[in-house]
C-alpha cells in the first residue's frame, strides 16, 4: 500500500517521471548505466552527454522507446567509435593513420531526418482524444491546473493518447487514485479521482484504451480530473483536445 503524502508533492512526482536521478546516474567500469523505473533514453543520454540515436545503435534498440528496469545500456562509445560530446552530437568512427584516398565529390543530400524528428515539438506527433464523456469545467480546486469531467460512477476512463504508465496508485492526497501515462520525453497526461484502476505502472497503453473507471476517490463527487503537463508545467488542456 502507498502511504498518502501531500497534494504539493505531486509536482516533483511529475518531475521525477520527467527526470532522471541527476548525479545518481553512474556507469559501471564497462561503461554500463542501469536502467532504473522512469528513464527513457533521451534522459539517459541527456545524462550522460550522448546523442539517443547513438545510444540506439551502440544498443542495438529497435523500440527505443521499450526500455525495461534492470536494463544494461552502453553509454559510451564502443571500440573503434569515437563520440562528440553533447546530447544533440552524433557519433563518427575514430580517425584511422592510413590516409585515405578523398572520395569524389558528390551532390548534396538532405541529411537524415530521424534525430530531426525527434527533436519536433512533442505536440505535433500526438492525436489527443477525450479521456471519458461529460461536461467539463476548470477544476474546483484552486491548486489544480487542469480540468474536471463530470460523470457516472463506474464511467470508463481512457488514456487520451498513447503513451507508457509511469504512476498507478492513490498516494497523493487530494487525487485519489490517479494515474499518470507518459507520453513523450515532455509531455505527461493525469488522470485522477478514479474508483478503480485498471493499468500497472510500466505498461503500454494505445489511445483509447481503458485504464481506469470514474470514481470520486478523495473528493465529494463523482468527476475525472484531468490535466496535461509539458516539461512538469500544466498546459491549457482545452487547446489540446478536440472540439466537441
Amino acid at each position: 500500500m502507498r502511504r498518502a503524502v501531500s497534494s504539493g508533492a505531486l509536482p516533483a512526482l511529475l518531475a521525477g517521471v520527467l527526470l532522471l536521478g541527476g548525479c545518481a546516474s553512474t556507469a559501471d567500469s564497462d561503461g554500463y548505466y542501469t536502467v532504473k523505473r522512469g528513464d527513457t533514453l533521451y534522459s539517459i543520454g541527456r545524462d550522460f552527454d550522448q546523442n539517443p540515436g547513438n545510444l540506439r545503435a551502440w544498443n542495438k534498440l529497435r523500440n527505443p522507446d521499450d526500455l525495461e528496469v534492470g536494463q544494461r545500456i552502453l553509454v559510451r562509445p564502443p571500440a573503434g567509435v569515437v563520440a562528440r560530446t553533447g546530447a544533440g552530437q552524433s557519433s563518427r568512427p575514430a580517425a584511422s593513420s592510413t590516409p585515405t584516398r578523398k572520395p569524389a565529390a558528390r551532390p548534396a543530400t538532405k541529411p537524415a531526418t530521424k534525430d530531426q524528428d525527434d527533436d519536433a515539438p512533442a505536440d505535433a506527433k500526438l492525436d489527443w482524444m477525450w479521456p471519458t464523456q461529460g461536461k467539463s469545467a476548470p477544476s474546483a480546486d484552486s491548486y489544480k491546473k487542469g480540468i474536471d469531467i463530470a460523470g457516472s460512477d463506474g464511467q470508463s476512463v481512457v488514456a487520451a493518447a498513447a503513451g507508457k504508465v509511469t504512476y498507478a496508485g492513490h498516494g497523493i492526497r487530494g487525487y485519489g487514485n490517479m494515474v499518470i501515462i507518459k507520453h513523450t520525453p515532455q509531455l505527461l497526461s493525469v488522470y485522477a479521482h478514479n474508483k478503480s484502476i485498471t493499468v500497472k505502472e510500466g505498461q503500454m497503453v494505445t489511445r483509447g484504451q481503458q485504464i481506469a473507471t470514474m470514481g470520486n476517490s478523495d473528493t465529494n463527487k463523482v468527476k475525472l480530473y484531468f490535466e496535461i503537463r509539458r516539461n512538469g508545467k500544466p498546459v491549457n488542456v482545452m487547446a489540446l483536445l478536440p472540439a466537441r
